[in-house]
């Protein structure tokens, strides 16, 4: 078999071509970024999605697309880029994949479609409203409608996924990380809000820092703690193969991530316990992020069985932080 995927420079895309060459397939790499991979049987091309003349390139002679490639932000500056990459890049990629005669798109979505920050009702299944309130799910609500048109005129295969969270476990303890950086250490946190232009939350964190590097516990206006799904990389990738290759998959939209939300003041605790900083409570107005999102339908359609729970993952996690300490 041979597979196109996109975004293979990102997370879960070099992971996924990882796999894919280990178990003997031909693999073509498609981003902005070249990733360097030698490995036989891998080829890449680098160009936006957008571009018509790099899609056909990549398309050629593909069995499958694998479209996880995406640019991430919620920068009111990005949103051109966001529309351009997500949405006109996956509208220019489903027409020349279809015009080659590739047999199965799979399009990785996100859970920003419902909008998970904003659930109607829990646990959110694939039955839920989409509402998206931010550009990003927005993004990839119409890339949803684009794919879905492609499976209503019968041009190819199509799945979509719902991806969690989704992070490396090495991540979780690393402040630089461009997710649990600011989601867990808190001068990460005050600068991700100065950026975003959410000032009076900056100085509400800058209060809180107690002159030296520390975790932050978030609860919202209310009282309650934080709690939603982080998913290790290899659970994803397991998930994106099981939709590239199983027949049951067809036609179908799944949630893809973690069984169980994680809930923050434990995980909190344990990271502590691990880098000896402190962890600052800190009550941030809104309704704050919680939720518990479904993935019963791919584990009883696809038999998607992860992995990784979050403590699997803080153990790696603190092996990684101890190396950077010494």
């Amino acid at each position: 078999m041979t597979f196109l995927v996109t975004g293979s420079a990102g997370r879960v895309g070099r992971a996924t071509v990882e796999q894919l060459l280990a178990r003997g397939d031909t693999v073509r790499g498609f981003d902005l970024n070249a990733s360097g991979n030698p490995s036989p049987g891998y080829s890449e091309i680098t160009g936006s999605f957008d571009d018509a003349e790099a899609c056909s390139r990549a398309v050629e002679g593909v069995d499958t697309v694998l479209h996880l490639g995406a640019f991430m932000s919620w920068k009111p500056q990005d949103r051109d880029r966001l529309f351009r990459a997500n949405v006109e890049g996956t509208r220019v990629l489903l027409d020349a994949a279809a015009d080659a005669g590739v047999r199965r798109f799979v399009f990785a979505s996100s859970g920003e479609v419902y909008p998970e920050n904003k659930p109607q009702f829990l646990p959110i299944t694939e039955e839920h409203p989409l509402n998206a309130n931010s550009p990003y799910g927005l993004s990839k609500l119409l890339g949803e409608e684009l794919v879905r048109f492609h499976q209503r005129l019968g041009h190819m295969e199509t799945v979509i996924l719902r991806f969690s969270h989704t992070q490396d476990a090495k991540e979780l303890l690393d402040p630089d990380s461009f997710f649990s950086g600011p989601r867990f250490f808190l001068r990460p946190r005050i600068r991700q809000q100065e950026a975003f232009g959410n000032h009076a939350a900056a100085e509400l964190l800058r209060a809180a820092d107690p002159g030296r590097e520390a975790h932050i516990l978030a609860w919202n206006e209310n009282g309650r703690p934080f709690q939603m799904h982080i998913t290790e990389t290899r659970d994803m990738v397991r998930g994106v193969l099981l939709a590239a290759d199983r027949p049951e998959a067809v036609g179908e939209t799944f949630n893809l991530g973690a069984t169980d939300p994680v809930d923050f003041p434990r995980l909190l605790d344990a990271m502590s316990a691990v880098t000896g900083l402190p962890v600052m409570r800190i009550d941030l107005p809104g309704p704050g992020v919680y939720y518990h999102t479904s993935n019963a339908k791919i584990r009883s359609l696809l038999g998607y069985e992860p992995e990784w729970s979050i403590e699997r993952m803080l153990s790696e996690a603190a092996d990684a932080w101890r190396s950077r300490k010494h």
